[in-house]
Order: structure tokens, then sequence, then C-alpha cells
């Protein structure tokens, strides 16, 4: 089956065919590090790990840019807060924090929860401020074309001229007259509202490690002009997939469409997109106070149980939580664990079973991740993958109890799940490793028992228990099990 990919740009399912035979070249927006990561951030980056797996399945050698923002009006303005006399004390704040010790500190938060829930690191992750020589050129281009000026009120500002730029709005199937948020744009400078900031002239107040030179004057890149200059630095004028969440469509990445095409850019030949989270129907809000963090959630869960829950749902989809939901997830991620523990411990005989891979996943679950990344329909090939392994595992048909142990593997490595811890549990060969090691135990317990050595033989049992496996005696001799919660 072709792959295929839902395109922002043309509202379509559309066959996907890189540019370069046998290479991907992705960028998809990061992080801008001025608070902690949310469910949000972190439910993108698991749907494009998950497209980059699949691609690499595939056989495609991916290079992913994932850029992080670390200038910005509100990393200055929580650095300034901590600075006043109204500043408040929250989980791992700083008192005088300067702008980019606050950004360097939360990029670090962002790290830990993309680690921690198995998302691969990127092929590059560069920081806007590392790129301004980049963001100059981009600038002098778009005004030598006739696509910018320097602000009208030589406040060092230089804008996008919205209305010289006539595909300006194709993105997202917008009228530039009616765009939303219009009537409410600054005007200060601007030939026309809607225009938007390629640079930030620097303002009274602001620390001057904040201001860089610019043949217009001191001053920050905008927004929109950062992820432009760093795509075509790591992914040359033209690339295969851009990515993102659905909230940046507007107006982030239309206006980075549109500098970048007017700077005679081909771009991004794919825009894909993921949906939002939200909390029992309503959007999360800080203000409502139904928001739940990363970090809260690996409090309730282990990461492999989270990870299960953000990345099942279709990528385009609302994934919606509930309280019940890392429940749900524990008991799918439990099924799973469960199989690939008995099927170790039946196919291993005492020693290795001889791990490796088929390499190759079911058909049926190919289809899905080929359909537009499908995860719920690759989800059940996987749960009727585990229920036809345990059926076969009950019937003594051991080989197709090994098929299904290695097509399982495969399909959780593509989805990100055997990336992850999951409490006591672990993947197949975690899981192999350590039934060597169990039943080497329990051998030199039966040994002590044989021997009457009783205090021996307890130890050992202790030993077992300590580490979470629990050993039950019975009429064919021991067997053990991994304590659950």
């Amino acid at each position: 089956m072709t792959l295929r990919f839902y395109d922002t740009a043309s509202a379509e399912v559309r066959d996907f065919v890189p540019l370069v035979p046998g290479n991907v070249s992705l960028y998809y927006c990061g992080a801008t590090v001025q608070g902690m990561p949310h469910v949000g951030h972190i439910r993108s980056a698991i749907a494009f790990d998950q497209l980059t797996r699949w691609l690499e399945y595939r056989g495609f050698r991916v290079t992913v840019v994932r850029n992080v923002t670390d200038i910005d009006d509100k990393i200055l303005a929580k650095s300034a807060d901590s600075f006043g006399p109204d500043f408040e004390d929250e989980p791992g704040s700083v008192r005088g924090e300067e702008w980019w010790a606050l950004a360097y500190r939360y990029e670090q938060e962002f790290l830990k929860a993309y680690d921690a829930l198995g998302v691969s690191r990127p092929t590059y992750e560069p920081r806007a401020t590392g790129h301004i020589p980049e963001m100059h050129a981009l600038i002098a281009t778009l005004i030598d074309r006739g696509h910018a000026y320097p602000a009208l009120d030589e406040s060092g500002d230089v804008y996008f001229d919205v209305r010289s730029w006539s595909k300006y709005g194709s993105l997202t199937r917008q009228n530039i007259d009616d765009m939303q948020g219009a009537a409410d744009a600054d005007p200060r400078g601007k030939k026309d509202p809607r225009d938007f900031a390629l640079w930030k002239g620097h303002k009274d107040g602001e620390p001057a490690t904040a201001g860089w030179g610019s043949p217009w004057g001191a001053g920050r890149p905008g927004w929109h002009l950062e992820c432009s200059a760093m795509a075509s630095k790591y992914l040359g004028d033209e690339f295969d997939i851009h990515g993102g969440g659905l909230d940046l469509r507007f107006p982030h990445h239309e206006n980075e469409m549109a500098q970048s095409q007017a700077a005679g850019q081909g771009f991004a030949n794919f825009w894909m997109h993921n949906g939002m989270v939200t909390y029992a129907g309503e959007k999360m809000s800080k203000s409502i106070g139904n928001t739940v963090s990363p970090s809260e959630m690996l409090q309730l869960a282990s990461p492999r149980v989270v990870r299960y829950y953000l990345g099942q749902a279709q990528y385009r989809s609302v994934l919606d939580y509930r309280p019940t939901s890392l429940e749900e997830s524990a008991a799918a991620v439990e099924r799973i664990e469960g199989f690939i523990s008995r099927a170790v411990r039946a196919l291993s005989d005492g020693g290795s079973y001889g791990f490796a891979t088929y390499g190759q996943v079911p058909e049926a679950f190919e289809r899905a991740m080929d359909d537009d990344l499908n995860v719920p329909q690759a989800l059940a090939v996987v749960h009727e993958t585990v229920r036809s392994g345990n059926t076969a595992l009950t019937e003594g048909r051991l080989e197709d109890a090994r098929q299904a142990l290695h097509e399982l593997n495969d399909m959780l490595r593509v989805l990100g799940l055997n990336s992850v811890a999951s409490g006591p549990a672990a993947d197949a060969r975690e899981m192999e490793a350590l039934n060597v090691l169990v039943e080497a135990q329990l051998a030199a317990r039966a040994l002590a028992r044989a021997d009457k050595n009783w205090a021996t033989s307890d130890a050992i049992r202790d030993t077992l228990a300590t580490a979470g496996v629990v050993v039950e005696d019975g009429a064919d001799g021991a067997s053990w099990s991994l304590k659950r919660g």
C-alpha cells in the first residue's frame, strides 16, 4: 500500500513521495521555553515520533528538526517578573533569573519529559538565538523582493507586507480581510494591521542581552521568522513535511509559509497537524483549573502507560483526558505485558529462546499505519496479536506464539512503546534476561531445598520478593511472576 498522509494545505489525504528518494525531511515545531511542558506539547512530540518511527520502518532515512524558541515576549516578561517585588515562588522558579537562564531551565524540563516518554531525540534541535545571521538574510531577501519593510514609525521593527503576497491565507483558506484577530492587531508602524513582525526593535526596559545588532537597528527576531530560517538552514529551501499542533496553523504556520514562499522557497511539501488534548470535553485552561501536566500523569501511571494514552488516538483527532483515562490505558498495557511475560517464560525453557525479530509487522498493522498513521486500527492489531498469542500458548502451539511475540515486539517498537519503562514489567528482550536470572535463582533454591537447607531457600525467596518477584511452590516445582502495583 502507498503511504498516504493528510495535507493541511490541500485539505486532502495525498500519496506521500519524498522529494529525495529514500530520504525524508521533517520539521516540527518544538517548545517556546517560557514554562513547564504541558500534555499538548508532549502529545505533538509523540505523534511526530510515531511518524518518524514508521517512516524508518518503511526504509527511509529520516532527518528530523525540532526547534527551540528561546527568545520571546513571554520569556522576557517572566524573567522581568522574577526581579520584581511581586515575584511568586513556584516549583523550580528562581528569583532574579535572567531570561536566557530561565529559557535554558525550561528547555531541560522539556527534554526530561521527552526522554521519560520515549520521544527520540531529533537529528537537529536548533535554538532560535543561534541563528540570527540566517534570519537577517531572510529579512533582507524579503525586503529586496518587495514583501517586507522597516516600520513606518522608525521603531526598528520590520514587517511582512501580507497584501504583497497574493497567496497569503491559503494554508488556512481564509480571506485576508476576514482573518481572525485582525481587528485587534497593533497597527503601529504598519501599512496594514495584519502585517506581522519579522524583526522587533529593542525597547526601553528590555535587557541589553535580549537584542542583536542588525541593518535595521538592535532588536530580536519575530516568532514566525525563526522557524522559516531554521527549517531552510537544516533541510533546504524545500523539504517534505512541516508539522505541529493544530493551534499553530494560524497565524504561525500561515505566516511561516507566506514569508518563506515569498522569499522564493518551495518550503514544505506536506503540512501535518496533530489535534488538541481536552479535559472531559473542555479545552484545558489554567484559569479554569482543568489542566494536567506530563509530570502529574507520570505520578499516576508508568511512562509506558502515559505514552500509550497520549499516542493511542489518530494524530489529527482530539484526545480527551478523563480521570479514568490512565486506568484504561494501564489495563491495555498490562494485557500486552502479560502476554510478553508468559510467552518469554514458555519459550525460553530456562535459557535464551533466541530473540530475533521477524522484521515484518502484520499486514493489517502496515495498512493502518500507511493510511495517515491510523494508530487506533494499528493498536487493534496489537491486541489481536496478544489474544492469538495467548491462545497459541494455551494450546501448546509454541511456534505460533513465538511469531506472535516477535510481531508484537516489532509493532511496539514502531509505536515507541518498548522505548519506555512500565514499572516492573519490561519488553521481550528484558523479560528474556530477567527470566534467565530468576530461573537460575530458583534452581539454586531447589538445590537448597533438596539439601533441607531451609535458611538458604528462604533467603533466596526473600531476595526475589524484594525485587518484586513472587515465587509459588507447586507439585511441578516453583513458578514465578512479577508483583503488580
